[in-house]
């Protein structure tokens, strides 16, 4: 599984992947996020030239792997911290994450961008998605 990680990305027992292309130094934050929602986050951060947010995918959440997080995170001690998932707040990874790793992260906030709670995680239509879509990434990265 570590084969399909991008080149620029370390994995650790193929459950997550964290970038080395933000220097430490410059990076003001550290989006960590699962699933598809990663390669919007790239392609997004591609597109603005951004340079100083780092992307952490977690793809095994359960059991949480707090000590591969923690070593992500290591570099980037000055960051905001931030979830990110397109599902709606009350789904997806956001419940078990908000409730686990916390405890890890010494006082450090863990901020949160996804879609507002809902009782279902589509949008209903494929316009309506992709406009919910634009707006969680821009959110994202306007932190």
């Amino acid at each position: 599984m570590a084969g399909s990680w991008p080149a620029t990305a370390s994995s650790t027992q193929g459950e997550l992947a964290s970038e080395r292309e933000v220097a430490s130094a410059t990076s003001t934050g550290v989006m960590l996020c699962s699933g598809k929602v990663y390669w919007d986050l790239v392609a997004e951060r591609t597109k603005r030239q951004d340079d100083k947010t780092a992307i952490v995918r977690l793809e095994q959440l359960y059991p949480l792997d707090a000590e591969g997080v923690l070593a992500a995170l290591e570099p980037y001690p000055n960051a905001q911290l931030v979830w990110v998932q397109d599902e709606p707040a009350n789904q997806g990874p956001w419940p078990f994450i908000a409730l686990n790793l916390p405890e890890y992260l010494d006082g450090r906030p863990l901020l949160r961008v996804s879609r507002p709670a809902a009782a279902s995680p589509a949008a209903g239509s494929t316009k309506k998605h992709a406009a919910e879509q634009a707006t969680l990434i821009a959110q994202a990265f306007d932190r």
